[in-house]
């Protein structure tokens, strides 16, 4: 078995139920080991307008790394996402963070996932579930790495209404 870790993310359409449904859809094939707080997010790169809702889950799965990826990819495209502008608005966009601890650097997969150590929207939830995870790269954990992050959006627990 293979552990996993994932970004989820989605700022179009009912997020939380977006959200809930693409964790639906990953422990058809993967079982959840973890799950962070659902976490409300300003958009982040410039191309997108709405606010996201984050989280991350952490996963086994007998998947190796490409068949993961392409696991994520049909359920993102399931659940209505449309690769148009580089991050620009998405219904669901599910990254991998981690993979077991390798390092993965092929022309359709980059593990760990290269902008993760610049984003506090990975980085808060990834903390609440993998705070002394070291980065295989780095060498830091993951709150070594918030606390080094200079992103200054705001990243906050999920309250519906």
């Amino acid at each position: 078995m293979h552990q996993v870790v994932l970004g989820l993310g989605g700022n179009m359409g009912d997020r939380l139920s977006l959200l809930d449904k693409a964790s639906k859809l990953l422990v058809q094939k993967m079982n959840l080991e973890k799950a962070s707080s659902i976490y409300h997010t300003a958009a982040w790169g410039g191309n997108s307008q709405g606010a996201y809702l984050n989280q991350v889950l952490v996963l086994n799965t007998s998947m190796k790394a490409e068949e993961c990826l392409n696991f994520i990819q049909q359920i993102e495209k399931q659940l209505g996402r449309k690769r148009e502008v580089k991050w620009g608005d998405r219904t669901m966009d599910i990254d991998i963070l981690y993979f077991d601890n390798e390092i993965i650097n092929t022309e359709r997969l980059k593990v760990p996932h290269p902008q993760m150590t610049l984003r506090n929207f990975v980085l808060v939830p990834l903390v609440e579930v993998l705070p002394d995870y070291i980065h295989p790269e780095f060498g830091k954990s993951s709150v070594e790495l918030m606390q080094a992050c200079e992103d200054k959006l705001k990243v906050k627990a999920w309250q519906e209404g």
